[in-house]
């Protein structure tokens, strides 16, 4: 009987043993370098980019919203603007489900934190317990962007495009 448990016990456990040496075994993937900040306005190297500071900064978020302009001088910037605009606010208004990153950027600074600052005015106090917002851009617009995500309660995190 003793041997008998014994057995079961060692059956039991194999497949953990296995399971941890495989793990073990598993090759290391090296990290990819960072996409480098875009010297033009071209707009799929800032997608490119951004995408590359988001994922770098998810932190096991469990859902991402990234709200990306282009240039502001680009065809339809104004249409874009507004459209980004009105999915963020009604985002803001609906309030922060916990683990929730939200990003903002643009190869235009100014207009990315106009952006952020204008949805997250929409934002009840508080109501972004456990939510994330990162604001990639220039140092300079920064301080605007982290005044405006206090009242919500999300955490901020600045990343400059540098």
């Amino acid at each position: 009987m003793k041997m008998h448990r014994l057995l079961l016990i060692a059956a039991m456990t194999l497949p953990f043993a296995v399971a941890c040496k495989q793990e073990e075994a598993a090759p290391v993937k090296a990290e990819a370098p960072p996409v480098a900040v875009p010297t033009t306005k071209d707009e799929a190297a800032w997608n490119a980019y951004l995408t590359d500071v988001v994922k770098r900064n998810a932190d096991g978020a469990l859902s991402v919203y990234a709200y990306t302009l282009p240039a502001a001088d680009s065809e339809d910037f104004a249409g874009s603007y507004e459209r980004q605009l009105g999915e963020a606010q009604t985002a803001m208004m609906r309030g922060g489900v916990e683990g929730t990153l939200l990003a903002f950027g643009s190869p235009d600074s100014t207009k990315s934190a106009d952006l952020a600052i204008a949805a997250l005015e929409k934002a009840a106090p508080d109501s972004m317990k456990g939510v994330r917002v990162l604001f990639i851009g220039d140092a300079a617009d920064s301080a605007r962007v982290e005044a405006a995500v206090k009242p919500s309660g999300a955490t901020y995190k600045f990343v400059e495009a540098k």
